[in-house]
This record gives C-alpha cells, structure tokens and sequence, in this order.
C-alpha cells in the first residue's frame, strides 16, 4: 500500500479534535488510511445490515462500548444519521479524550449535515484526494508520472494499469449513477449522467457555461445546475473560481471546470494507452488537469487556507493557477510541452497585475527548478510533481 502524505495531517487533527471526519470520493482509500494511522482503534462498518441495526437501536452504548479501548472509526456514518447526536454526546462525557472518534464518508448530505448540526466545533475535517505522483514513487510498486497521468489516482484503478484501468472506471461509474445519486436525491439517468459528465471532459479546464449545457442535453437549466453541484459534493468536479482585482480589465467571472481524476477524463473520452493520450486533442488539457490537481492536494495538506484561483482577461492574459496564501501569490503556468523565455516574460507581465510575487512554468521536462527571469522559474514535471511554491 502507498504511504499517504495526509497522514501527517490526519495525526494532528486527531491531536487537536475529540473527532475527526475524513471525507472523499468513494474507493479513494479512507477505510485504509483511517486503519492504517490508527491500527488499536475499533473499526465499525454501519452499512454492514447487522453492525447498522445495533447502532440504530442504541447508538450511545454502542459507541461508548466500541470505544472503550484507544478509539473508534466508524465507516459509512450517514448509514444511521442517530449516530451524530450520539456522538456529540459521547464526545462532551469525555471533552478531554482525543482522536477518540473517526468518522468516514463520501459527502452525503446526511453526514454533512450531521456534522454541521451536532459535531459543530468537535470535530477536525480532512478531505482525502486521489494518489499524488510522490505517493505512487514512494515505495513499490512504483508507478511513474505518465501512468499516474494515463491511469489516474485512485488506488485500484492504478493497480489496475494500462489494461485494467478502463473496466475499474467503467464499474465505478455505474455504482455512482445507481447507488450513490439515489442516496443524494437524484434519480438515476445514466445516460444524462454520462453525456453531462463526457462533455465536461471534452471541455476539461474550460469556462463553465450552465445553459450551453443543458441547451446540449435538451434538459433544464436548474437539472444541469443540480448535477453539478453533486458533482462537486462527490468530489468528481472541480469547480475553479476566477481571480478578482480592479486592475482596470474587463475580466472573465466564470469558472474553469475539471474532472479532477485523470483517468476518468480518459476513460469518458474512450482513451486507452499513451500512444492515443499523447494524439487526442485533448491531451494539453488533460496534462493542465493532472498537473493542477497534483499541486492542489499537496498544497492542502501543507497550507489548508491557501485559496486556488485562476486569471484571465477578455483580452487573452491567462494565468492557469494561482495559489493566494493571504500575504503571498504564487503564479503557475503549466505547459504541455517545454516552457519558452517568450512565456515567461508573458507570465511576468501578468504577475503585476494580480500582484504575485513568484511565479513557475511547468512543462514536461525532466529539468530541475531553474530561473529564467527574476520573477519566474521553470520546472519539469520530475521536479514539481515533488515540490510545492
């Protein structure tokens, strides 16, 4: 099993909270990491029929009997919503006790709102995302970048390879489209589902625009607008907001959208091996995604606060990323092929407006960080998948 970099994270939640919930698409490995950072807890399964019955009789008792060792990881908690009152009280009998509790799910409204509504202020939330490049070359077997890119970052779909990968896609799909949009209020329509989400992969990294989609798919505004927004609540979508400032530009003001795993963007574009990755169309935006989402959760982990962001002017000044760390602007162009001296200088000039103080170009070289003007470097991917601004 890879070694996780939220591990350090969850331990000092779990230092500072009498609970902690993990959050994350569904087979992104939360049961494992949870079981891993915390091998004396007791572990509970509340979609197991039998374990969900007993809690639901009495989850008090049930709690403050699983528990009576180091602690508790209750699996799938939105399975018996009562669990989140018990917990709270549970978690006041003993204020002092922590990392006694650790709660997984999948962004159902359930466990949200159970967290929102009870556990206000007791517990520590850590979202757990996909495999990183640094996860999958720490320990073997080792997976380099371009099969990470191909493959995308959830564990089996990884193990899975360049033959596998597909079928993996493919059957989670379906449990998303018949187990878990049920569970979220919506009624099962694999074959909108399907084209909504294709087409958010053909425009991977573009500007979302609602009515185009749904004027596409013959539907609703409101229908699309849903979609998307459980979309995101699952952790398919990322929804990447623009950058404001009044430098006197018209600015663009809708947000860039990703699927954030890469091997589900392949899959949906029928996409199969390198040789066809590296000839589709589609393959600057797919990289721009990878690169993206690869900075992003690293960064979370290492800066929690940082605000992600993009800028681009009506004009056609772009900057793919920039990470706001409140009193410091990173600026970071990702490039396909080899980053130039012409953008940098370009990167440079739009550096002043958005007011950042250092800015990177990655490309797909090997090359390590090196300066080509005061203000930006470049980076090969060997390097950045690595390091964080």
């Amino acid at each position: 099993m890879y070694p996780r970099l939220a591990t350090d994270r969850l331990h000092t939640l779990a230092a500072r909270f009498p609970a902690v919930v993990i959050l994350g698409a569904r087979q992104v490995g939360k049961t494992t990491l949870a079981r891993q950072a915390f091998p004396d807890h007791a572990y509970v399964d509340l979609e197991d029929p039998r374990t969900g019955e007993l809690f639901g009789d009495d989850p008090r008792f049930q709690l403050d009997q699983h528990s009576l060792g180091s602690g508790l990881i209750i699996d799938e908690a939105q399975a018996v919503p009562a669990v989140f009152a018990a917990l709270r009280g549970a978690i006041d009998a003993d204020r002092q006790a922590r990392g006694r509790f650790v709660v997984l799910g999948s962004a159902q409204p359930t466990l949200v709102r159970g967290v929102s509504e009870s556990l206000a202020g007791r517990v520590g939330l850590l979202e757990l995302d996909p495999l990183t490049a640094s996860e999958t070359r720490a320990t073997p077997p080792l997976r380099s970048w371009r099969e990470l890119w191909l493959c995308g970052g959830f564990p089996d779909a990884l193990a899975a390879g360049v033959d596998g990968f597909r079928d993996w896609h493919e059957a989670y799909l379906r449990s998303y489209v018949e187990r878990d949009l049920p569970q979220l209020g919506i009624a099962a329509e694999p074959i909108l589902t399907r084209r909504l989400l294709t087409m958010l992969a053909h425009q991977q990294g573009g500007l979302l625009n609602v009515s185009n989609l749904a004027a596409a798919l013959g539907v609703g505004h409101a229908k699309v607008a849903r979609l998307l927004d459980v979309f995101e609540a699952t952790f398919l979508l990322r929804r990447l907001p623009p950058w404001f400032r009044n430098v006197g530009k018209r600015l663009v003001k809708s947000p860039k959208t990703y699927l954030r795993d890469s091997g589900l963007v392949h899959h949906l574009l029928n996409i199969g091996r390198m040789d066809e990755l590296d000839s589709h169309p589609i393959r600057g935006a797919s990289w721009e995604g990878f690169v993206l989402e690869d900075l992003l959760r690293r960064e979370r982990l290492a800066h929690p606060q940082t605000q992600p962001h993009f800028w681009r002017t009506a004009a056609g000044g772009e900057i793919d990323l920039l990470l706001d760390h409140g009193n410091l602007r990173h600026a970071i162009e990702i490039k396909a092929g080899r980053g130039t001296a012409h953008q940098a200088r370009h990167l440079a000039a739009m550096m002043q407006d958005v007011e950042a103080q250092q800015g990177w170009i990655v490309d797909q070289g090997d090359a390590a960080e090196t300066a080509i003007n005061p203000s930006v470097s470049g980076v090969g991917v060997e390097k950045a998948l690595g390091l964080l601004p």
